[in-house]
């Protein structure tokens, strides 16, 4: 199959998607409660469903009930342009998905061409393009020095480089704090960003290269109105209760695409996060 991702906006043509199992352990991964897990596995089906209308060549990989994160996929492995780079996982009871996700990747033909090793730990979450040649990395409770060492050589094989921008303490190590939970790219010129907890270096980053944002208010920061998904330039994906960051989009020119999240959210990740992008090309 054709893989390959060095942007955050180009047409979203394979993406990987893994439906949460509903015997998992999501007390033990610190999901909110009540979970209506039933629910839970329903909204997923109709994410994924949303992605195929949309246009997007949905691959399904299998539940995984021992591992009761791992239906936000982008975290485990990251998609560069010649294959898979998997990951480490900080959070503990994510450690193992980025081996699994290499394994049911490989299985339809998309290799792994790096891995993190040592103390190195890093999710994709602190991870996204800038431009092709550019990748930007947030310096995390999630993502490590010595990952940020590692994905820097990783990438200047391929005469690619890191910008490395340091997401702050915010709530704390038990926090999911990733450098996507406040800025998401929509359009070659647009971005959305919360402004607050936004490292100063990437808003300057943003405005020398003509990139304007929506700023996300406070009311849909708790509701992951700062994570959406762009399934190609300027159209979006997000989750339900952000109306106001919905409308904002629309008024900025976006065709804007809202699912039900009311139990998917629980696990603090917004539609980026659900989806691990294959292939990207215009």
């Amino acid at each position: 199959m054709e893989y390959g991702v060095t942007s955050m906006i180009a047409p979203l043509r394979t993406v990987a998607v893994r439906p949460p199992d509903p015997v998992s352990d999501f007390v033990g991964a610190h999901w909110a409660e009540p979970l209506n897990t039933a629910v839970l596995v329903e909204q997923h089906a109709a994410f994924v469903a949303m992605l195929e209308r949309l246009g997007s060549e949905t691959v399904v990989l299998p539940a995984a009930s021992d591992l009761a994160d791992s239906c936000f996929t982008y975290d485990p492995a990251f998609m560069i342009g010649d294959g898979l780079v998997e990951l480490r996982a900080g959070k503990p009871v994510r450690v193992g998905e980025g081996a699994r996700m290499s394994a049911d990747l490989a299985e339809i033909g998309v290799p792994t061409v790096a891995r993190l090793t040592g103390d190195a730990r890093a999710d994709g979450g602190d991870m996204f393009w800038l431009d092709d040649t550019t990748l930007a990395v947030g310096r995390s409770y999630r993502t490590n020095a010595d990952a940020v060492r590692q994905l820097t050589a990783i990438l200047a094989e391929r005469d690619q480089r890191i910008e490395v921008y340091d997401v702050p303490h915010d709530l704390g190590p038990d926090w999911c704090l990733h450098l996507m939970s406040v800025i998401s790219p929509v359009r070659e010129d647009l971005a959305l960003v919360f402004e607050r907890l936004a490292p100063v270096a990437l808003l300057e980053e943003l405005r020398h290269r003509g990139i304007e944002w929506i700023a996300v208010p406070e009311e849909d920061w708790l509701t992951l109105g700062c994570n959406v998904l762009a399934v190609s330039p300027g159209v979006c994906v997000i989750a339900s209760g952000n109306e106001a960051t919905a409308q904002a989009l629309a008024d900025r020119g976006c065709e804007v695409h809202v699912y039900a999240a009311s139990e998917i959210s629980k696990g603090e990740g917004g539609p980026t996060c659900l989806t691990r992008p294959l292939l990207r090309r215009a």
